[in-house]
This record gives structure tokens, sequence and C-alpha cells, in this order.
């Protein structure tokens, strides 16, 4: 199998799995509390970072501790955004929302890293932009407030890609994904235990798979493009939009507005390309 082909298939296997997650995170959302989520999600990317890098047979120490630490408290506020807004908003618009990532990326890299951004980028990005506008629906009379948390949750988590580029500088990616988890986890634990609500069997379940699965996701997009080009890989992630439109529709019977698909459609456009010039410039780890 060649490098492409496999990257390709991890990549649809992941993309169905991050939608596998959230849908979890649906079904369990009413019994547990958003900080009981977080705290799964962590526990699993302790384990899966504590995994990696026992696998690598590397050490434990980092030579950027402060950052290590900004960089797991960065993650949390992500999650807890990424999270509620899916509870709140339809499939489909909340997974929209997360391919804003690397539009703030190009909005961050001029003056945080000092990297030059030719006009076509720029216009890229502004068009990247036009369609969050469109497929959250800003009008008067129909804008829902999530969105905002949805587009939040994005922002936050280019802050995060700017703190990989920083990070891979010298340190591993399975140190990093195993401090996430350290940060993560001790981060989230407190609020977890003062917020937490009795689950029932099914809620535990539901839960634990979640969190795994979004660990495992995460997992999986690495060794994708461990495996394959940047530039080859780029669409792939978007079938998670295909998914998420399914699962709602199944699920929920969730129909994507007009606005939504139409909005979706320029994203998806706008984001391959800033992905693919993101990527060439050196784009490590993953950014949730």
């Amino acid at each position: 199998m060649s490098g492409n082909l496999k990257g390709a298939l991890l990549l649809m296997l992941a993309a169905a799995v991050f939608t596998g997650e959230v849908l979890l995170v649906r079904l369990a959302g009413d019994a547990a509390a958003t900080s009981q989520i977080v705290f799964f999600r962590a526990f699993a990317q302790l384990l899966l970072g504590t995994a990696m890098v026992v696998a690598a047979r590397g050490g434990f120490g980092t030579k950027r501790p402060g950052l290590q630490i900004a960089r797991g408290l960065t993650s949390l506020g992500v999650w807890s955004l990424y999270y509620i807004s899916f509870l709140l908003l339809d499939l489909a618009l909340a997974s929209t929302l997360t391919f804003s990532t690397s539009l703030f990326v190009a909005l961050l890299a001029a003056p945080v890293l000092a990297e030059r951004i030719g006009a076509a980028r720029w216009i890229a990005t502004l068009v990247g932009f036009a369609g969050v506008v469109i497929a959250a629906g800003v009008t008067p009379a129909s804008f829902e407030p999530a969105v905002l948390l949805g587009i939040a949750s994005a922002a936050l988590a280019a802050v995060l890609v700017i703190m990989n580029r920083i990070l891979v500088r010298t340190e591993k990616t399975p140190t990093i994904m195993f401090y996430i988890g350290v940060v993560t986890t001790l981060g989230t634990l407190p609020f977890a235990s003062a917020n937490w609500q009795p689950l029932s069997d099914t809620g535990f379940l539901l839960l634990a798979t979640a969190g795994l699965v979004g660990a495992g996701g995460m997992w999986l997009t690495i060794e994708a493009y461990r495996a394959g080009e940047v530039s080859a890989l780029a669409p792939f992630p978007y079938l998670r939009l295909v998914f998420a439109v399914a699962a709602g529709y199944l699920v929920f019977a969730e129909i994507p507005a007009w606005n939504t698909v139409l909005g979706m459609a320029i994203i998806v456009a706008s984001t391959i390309y800033v992905a693919r010039a993101e990527h060439r410039r050196g784009l490590a780890a993953p950014h949730r």
C-alpha cells in the first residue's frame, strides 16, 4: 500500500471516529456535566500520550515545561468550547465551524511567527470567513449565539497550532501528547469533582468510549500524516462533514439549512487552500 493511500484511509477512518466521538457526547450530554465530558477526554489523552512515549522508548522530560503547561491549559479551553458547541448546535454546523481553525492560523502566522502572507492566501482566508458568516446564519432574526462558542473553539485551536510550531523545535510528538494529557487531566479534575453528576452504567460507558474514541482519532490523524504527503491528503478530513450530516439526520433528524451547506462548501474550498500552505510551512502535531 502506498503512503498516500494508507494516509487517506487513516484520515477517512479518523473522520468517522471524530464524528462518532461527538455523537457519543451528544447522547450522554443530558446526563453529564461538561467538566465530566472533558475529564474523560483528558484521561484518555493521558493514556494515549503515555503509551506513545513508552512505545517510542523516549523519556518523559521536557525542555519547555512552561509552554507545555500553557498548551495543555489551552487545550482545556478548546475542548470545553468544542463539546458545548456540539451539545447546542446541529452536528453539521458545529463540525463546519471546526474547520475555520486554518483561517485563524493564517491571521496569527504573520504577527506571531513573522511569516509572510501572500495576497492569494489573504483572499482565501477572507473568503473562508465569509463562509463562516454564511454558515452561521448571521442575521438579526436567526443568529444562534452558540455559534460563537464554536468559533471561539476554532480560534483557540489556532493558538494551539502556533504553540505546536514552537514546541516541535525542541520536543517530540509523543512528549507533547503526554503533557497534554497530564495538564488537561489535572486541570479538569477539580471542576469535574465539584460538578460530578451521577452516571448510569450507560452514561459512564458513553463518556468513557467518547474519550477513548477522541484520543484514537488524534492518533489516527498523526499516523495518517506520518504515512502520506500533506498536500495529497488535504481533502480527506472534510469527509467528516459528510459523516456529520448523515449522523445528524439519522440519529437526531437534523436537516442542515441551505446557508449551512453553502457556507460549508465555501469553508472547505478556502481551508483546503490555506491548510496546504500551512502544512508546507511545517505544521506538526494535531491541534486538539
